[in-house]
């Protein structure tokens, strides 16, 4: 990874794109220090320690919550926003019609913009307003001081948005991702102090340290050997006679990744396990939210922490199946195949083709799915028995360490090109 970094950063354009993803960034860390009028932070930093939904918009945000700034909801509303459109567009026949359009796509993501910009208002609003009820964290309550509050917050993820989107056309990465990896990253330094502090003072046990980074060190290699595991189904051309030329006759594959979804169903799995206890905090004393701290909250009592892990799987389960319905199309493949006289040695061409890849495709997935549900429940579960309750875990390494190799192989790409343009000029 050092080594692409270094050739990359040698290639002038490419330069170029990881100086304005920088830049991008510095601003957005900025932005991080510039406070919401009328808001004591200090009592939002003790609801976001006791809550642990109010922790993980913290984390997600990379603190900007806890001290609540003008990106105080991040970039989760316009995630939440993705989740709810993607999922409608299956289920409403005119948004999947409008999906398979040529500038279909164009329209779905500026609905889901305004869709999660719409949440961030709803959100920044009631969350102010619930916690206001319990420790009156809005110095001047009134109209205004709500509105002005709803707007900024507003403001600060539409402003993410439009850096996210900037990073994809312009910069390195994906831009959503690339922002959430960097907020998490900003919480490494703290998260850190923290822990080296509590061994210190005798509140953990001075074994947990070279425990954790043995941990730490098994995950990362891990999530690099997923990540890189390619299952290549072998393809052969058929030989033909065009003229006095002959075609064809050469062999290939088609690269299918064991995780080709990435990180993204764990972030959508986990940004959706929160919504309920979003909603709860509008009527902290109704029926739904009590059971919600009953059965949804890990920790909190047995049988919640078993009905929470279970949700949790199933909902990353189902996230990778429905990424992967999207990102891979067996039969638009398998025409394909057929079209050029291309054929997997064993496989009928067409429909047996299609079906094959499916097959395929349905196991990679389902591998990966569980891969990304062992590493997302299993160290959580490890880390509670250790009595560390900090929301970083095993899920932010993860991200990190996907969002980073992401990018990595992207730079590799660029590289490709580069050279191939090179080559052909």
């Amino acid at each position: 990874m050092f080594k692409t970094l270094i050739n990359a950063w040698n290639a002038k354009d490419i330069r170029t794109k990881m100086l304005y993803t920088l830049l991008l960034v510095v601003i957005y860390r900025f932005g991080s220090f510039i406070p919401v009028p009328g808001v004591d932070a200090s009592k939002i930093a003790a609801a976001a320690d006791t809550y642990s939904i109010l922790s993980f918009l913290n984390l997600l945000s990379g603190g900007n919550f806890g001290q609540f700034t003008i990106f105080a909801m991040g970039i989760t509303p316009y995630i939440t926003g993705s989740i709810i459109i993607q999922l409608l567009t299956i289920a409403i026949p005119s948004l999947e019609k409008m999906a398979k359009e040529e500038d279909g796509r164009e329209k779905i993501e500026r609905i889901t913009r305004y869709t999660g910009i719409g949440l961030a208002l709803v959100q920044s609003i009631g969350i102010v307003s619930g916690l206001q009820n319990q420790a009156q964290i809005v110095t001047n309550p009134g109209f205004l001081s709500y509105a002005t509050i709803g707007i900024v917050c507003t403001a600060g993820t539409a402003f993410l948005v439009w850096l996210g989107e900037r990073i994809t056309d312009k910069g390195i990465g994906n831009g959503i991702s690339f922002i959430i990896f960097t907020s998490i990253v900003s919480s490494v330094p703290q998260v850190i102090v923290s822990l080296v502090s509590n061994v210190i003072m005798g509140t953990y046990k001075w074994w947990i340290l070279p425990v954790l980074l043995v941990f730490v060190l098994i995950m990362v290699a891990g999530v690099v050997a997923v990540d890189r595991a390619v299952r290549r189904i072998p393809v052969q051309y058929a030989k033909r006679v065009v003229g006095r030329k002959m075609y064809g006759g050469q062999s290939t594959n088609i690269p299918l990744k064991a995780n080709a979804n990435g990180v993204m169903p764990l972030i959508f799995a986990m940004t959706l396990m929160q919504v309920p206890g979003m909603i709860g905090q509008f009527w902290p004393n109704s029926g739904f939210y009590q059971f919600y701290q009953k059965y949804l909250i890990p920790g909190q009592t047995a049988i919640g922490g078993i009905v929470y892990y279970v949700i949790y799987a199933l909902l990353i389960i189902a996230f990778a199946y429905f990424y992967s319905s999207i990102s891979f199309n067996p039969i638009e493949i398998s025409k394909n195949l057929q079209q050029n006289g291309g054929f997997i040695p064993g496989i009928r061409p067409g429909k047996p083709t299609g079906e094959y890849l499916a097959k395929i495709c349905n196991r990679l997935t389902l591998f990966g799915a569980f891969f990304l549900m062992l590493i997302a429940i299993i160290p959580a579960l490890l880390m509670s028995s250790f009595g560390l309750n900090s929301m970083f875990g095993p899920t932010s390494i993860l991200i990190m360490v996907s969002v980073a190799l992401e990018t990595s192989e992207q730079l590799e790409s660029m590289m490709l090109m580069r050279h191939y343009k090179g080559f052909l000029g």
